[in-house]
């Protein structure tokens, strides 16, 4: 813990920063604003971890411990956390939403309380390879039908050529948070709705939906690697860095990485947006993080400002170009410096816009039961010990089952 700045009528301010690491840019932006205002910080570092980030402030807030005020939280917590956070809206101007992304406004919003404010984004890219597309002769796919088609063609040639570790989609298709994500963009892309919907209602029982996951299905041992089924992102990218897949869902950290020098892809791919059913739009899944006031904290008009500044435009600015990290503020995707600094930023744009929330707000507590029941219900599928059609009906029994006296 460190603290910075000082004032003789300094209230103190205790932040949750990430695991302290080069890319951790909260330390730095903390002491800017206890430098401007005049009162003190305290940075705590926190696992790398989501999972164990979570079981500390779980820790911290159960206890109602007012130890941390100010918290960096996942996007899919504000509504597993809601009733330790404050709104924000009752200590900010009145036009403190405009200019965000108005899904994550949404996604951070709970029963009517802004619980938190945005701060960087993700959302699920299309990764293709430029030089195979071109040298079969394909554009990028607009369908998953159309992405499994070129995948299977190019993949097949490419090892008639001599090239046997090609495949044609690598994904995250293990039992994981990165499941839901994956198979949320396959459902919601087909029409068939986001899990549970807005209303709290349990929808993911429908054809359209059973349709996604029997296409997904059928990649595997096709057109993609029987090992995808505990693939995470790490190992799609691998997979793909390397050289061995001709399209790969991912997140955009994966771009710089793969554009580095000396990768065997470097210069031959590049990223889109995802396919779509036959009827649906393309659809991403959002993810970042956000910055929320604990309901313990003493001092929550305080600590509201230091989030209002975490998160103003000209801090996020500096934090895509240095960082490379998303912007939640529309205008610096057109804004000429960042753009410079990192090109790859203003093809999300369309992605962000599009980028559906997992249904983590509207399930509140239960998020983490609903995300597991559905990515292992996705995963008996893509393992061939259901079909899709059967695993949805169980699905919805489940989700029904969790939701019985309302999320």
């Amino acid at each position: 813990m460190a603290l910075v700045a000082s004032h003789a009528s300094a209230i103190e301010i205790t932040i949750a920063c990430g695991d302290g690491g080069a890319s951790d840019y909260c330390p730095e932006l903390a002491q800017q604003w206890a430098e401007k205002t005049g009162n003190e910080v305290a940075v705590v570092t926190t696992p790398q971890s989501a999972n164990e980030k979570l079981s500390l402030y779980q820790q911290l807030l159960g206890n109602q411990s007012g130890d941390i005020d100010v918290l960096m939280i996942d996007t899919v917590w504000p509504g597993l956390l809601a009733p330790h956070l404050v709104d924000l809206a009752q200590y900010l101007p009145d036009d403190h939403t405009e200019g965000f992304f108005p899904a994550m406004i949404a996604n951070n919003s709970v029963d009517g309380q802004l619980l938190a404010l945005p701060w960087f984004t993700d959302a699920g890219l299309l990764y293709y390879r430029t030089d195979l597309l071109e040298t079969y002769g394909h554009e990028v796919p607009d369908t998953w039908q159309q992405l499994t088609d070129i995948a299977r063609e190019i993949q097949n040639a490419e090892r008639e050529a001599g090239n046997q570790r090609m495949h044609g989609f690598v994904f995250q298709g293990r039992a994981y948070e990165g499941l839901t994500t994956n198979a949320l963009e396959w459902i919601a892309s087909y029409g068939g709705g986001t899990i549970v919907d807005a209303e709290g209602n349990v929808t993911v029982n429908n054809p359209q939906a059973a349709d996604a996951l029997t296409l997904a299905a059928s990649w595997i041992g096709d057109i993609s690697p029987e090992g995808v089924r505990n693939y995470m992102e790490e190992e799609a990218r691998g997979v793909f860095q390397a050289g061995n897949a001709v399209f790969m869902r991912n997140w955009p950290y994966a771009w710089s990485l793969g554009q580095a020098e000396g990768t065997a892809i470097q210069g031959k791919f590049a990223a889109a947006p995802l396919p779509h059913g036959p009827e649906g739009e393309s659809v991403a899944t959002l993810g970042g993080w956000s910055w929320a006031v604990s309901r313990y904290s003493e001092h929550p008009e305080v600590a509201a400002d230091l989030v209002a500044f975490m998160t103003a435009h000209d801090q996020q600015k500096a934090h895509a170009i240095r960082f490379g990290m998303n912007p939640t503020r529309e205008a610096l995707y057109q804004d000429e410096e960042v753009l410079e600094a990192q090109p790859f930023i203003g093809e999300l744009y369309t992605t962000l816009v599009g980028g559906v929330p997992r249904p983590a707000s509207v399930t509140g507590e239960h998020y983490p039961r609903v995300s597991n029941a559905f990515f292992n219900r996705v995963h008996q599928v893509l393992s061939g010990n259901a079909e899709a059609s059967q695993a949805l009906e169980q699905l919805e029994g489940e989700l029904r089952r969790l939701g019985r006296r309302g999320w």
